[in-house]
């Protein structure tokens, strides 16, 4: 998380605009506006408060129905008067019970399962495929992905559109899950792919074709 003591929010225009954004997924949640107060006990309770224009006053966001947004990590823009805080929710986010308060298309990423995985190890629900994956170990969970990605060859070899959907998502799981366990992270995989995305014409004998694209 960014050095809180470090933010330094510029209230002289007044309120300070506030967009929380999943720190996952990175769906944009919402909008909403914070005084100087609100700010100070976001920062100390490591949980969203707002001010309310309409009622006049400060409110917790979820306060009344639970879905507590946990601050993970915030961000001041260049001109130090809009603020962008990356949660993790306790539950929907918008009042009218959707994740967003924003009509958005629906995304599933790798982040996504790296968190669902973390969750589950983290739950004492026994009753997951995630949790069972999880206690058998990498050998198990390594076997699973040669499966499923055997099972993605055969799918492509015939031709079968669902069959290959089908697969790809159950490698792309059964990858979350082998990455977790191993101890690498979504973002580290991502940095790689951003390095190697940045090579251009450099290629030099013998080496792996991914290595420059």
């Amino acid at each position: 998380m960014s050095d809180d003591q470090s933010l330094k929010p510029d209230f002289s225009k007044g309120m300070l605009p506030v967009i929380l954004q999943h720190h996952a997924s990175k769906e944009v949640r919402m909008l909403g506006y914070m005084n100087e107060e609100a700010f100070e006990k976001t920062k100390q309770e490591k949980v969203v408060w707002f001010f309310s224009r309409s009622k006049n006053r400060l409110w917790k966001k979820g306060e009344s129905s639970g879905h507590v947004q946990r601050v993970i990590d915030m961000h001041l823009d260049c001109d130090q008067d809009a603020l962008l805080i990356m949660v993790d929710p306790a539950g929907p986010t918008c009042h009218k019970g959707t994740e967003s308060c924003f009509n958005l298309t629906p995304s599933f990423t790798l982040r996504d399962i790296e968190h669902t995985v973390s969750s589950r190890q983290k739950s004492t629900d026994d009753s997951s495929y995630t949790s069972y994956l999880l206690k058998e170990g990498r050998d198990k969970i390594a076997k699973k992905f040669g499966e499923e990605a055997f099972e993605l060859v055969i799918g492509a070899k015939n031709a079968d559109k669902n069959e290959i959907r089908s697969e790809a998502a159950d490698v792309l799981y059964h990858m979350g899950v082998l990455l977790y366990e191993a101890g690498v992270s979504v973002e580290e995989v991502e940095a790689v792919l951003h390095a190697r995305h940045q090579k251009k014409n450099n290629f030099k004998g013998e080496r792996n074709p991914v290595d420059n694209w």
